[in-house]
């Protein structure tokens, strides 16, 4: 095989799984880690991809890059949708009396179910709401049986959310029953993370005050770092997401005694 025809299949490979790795390509191609390594250089020169530590991911992949929030909400929708209706149940079912929700658009879609339920205890008090998130806020303000409690701070515009110390000493006064978390990514290794280090110091706080943590996670952000690591795995105690983890990944997580539902 000439090195441009290799050189193609890896970009299609790359766009197709949006990682891959140095040591499986060397076997796929029966070539040596020095050749996959020139392979990756020129690819990244043409920026059909980035390189990192063992391999390579797609070019639109940056450890501080964040889309706005309008953005997201057109990203993975169907899988999104799966996600937030498996949480949904989740909550219909665990009589939390306090609960918060955090930003994200996943987070949001769970926010829609809530709305179009009466979501009273069954001893008929209203169930409280507790979130940063304006656009969340905005749509459980009226929602039948919600108590909504608004956490404030700074406004990030790029996620519609309050961020940074004001937001996170709010939730440090409070223990939840319960915590719908979304994240960036979530990887063996590095835990769960976030683009954005005032977005990472609130979800920290929410993830250290909580009872109970349940992170919404769409199989796109598995095996994936971003800028500023929040919580380690084994601060969480149900996964919900909608394709079932790679082996490392679920090594790491089946470790750390963290469920995992799929959707």
């Amino acid at each position: 095989m000439f090195a441009e025809e290799r050189q193609a299949e890896i970009a299609e490979l790359v766009g197709t799984t949006r990682r891959v790795n140095g040591a499986d390509l060397a076997r796929r191609f029966d070539v040596t880690m020095e050749t996959v390594r020139r392979d990756l250089a020129a690819l990244e020169a043409a920026g059909r991809l980035r390189r990192v530590h063992g391999g390579a991911v797609s070019a639109d992949q940056s450890t501080s890059d964040e889309k706005a929030i309008s953005s997201r909400k057109h990203l993975n929708t169907p899988e999104k949708r799966r996600v937030a209706e498996a949480a949904f149940s989740l909550l219909r079912t665990s009589g939390a009396g306090a609960v918060v929700l955090d930003a994200g658009s996943t987070v949001e879609a769970l926010a829609d179910l809530i709305v179009r339920t009466d979501s009273s205890l069954p001893d008929g008090q209203e169930q409280l709401i507790i979130t940063h998130a304006l656009h969340i806020a905005a749509k459980l303000a009226d929602a039948t049986g919600i108590g909504l409690e608004l956490v404030g701070g700074r406004v990030r515009k790029l996620t519609w959310a309050a961020a940074g110390s004001r937001a996170a000493e709010h939730y440090t006064r409070l223990r939840p029953d319960l915590a719908f978390v979304g994240c960036n990514g979530i990887h063996a290794a590095f835990g769960l993370s976030t683009p954005d280090p005032i977005e990472a110091v609130v979800k920290s706080a929410i993830i250290q005050t909580s009872r109970r943590v349940v992170v919404l996670c769409d199989s796109a952000k598995h095996d994936q770092e971003t800028l500023m690591r929040f919580a380690s795995l084994d601060e969480v105690d149900t996964l919900i997401t909608d394709r079932a983890p790679g082996p490392e990944l679920a090594a790491a997580l089946e470790e750390a005694d963290v469920e995992v539902v799929v959707a």
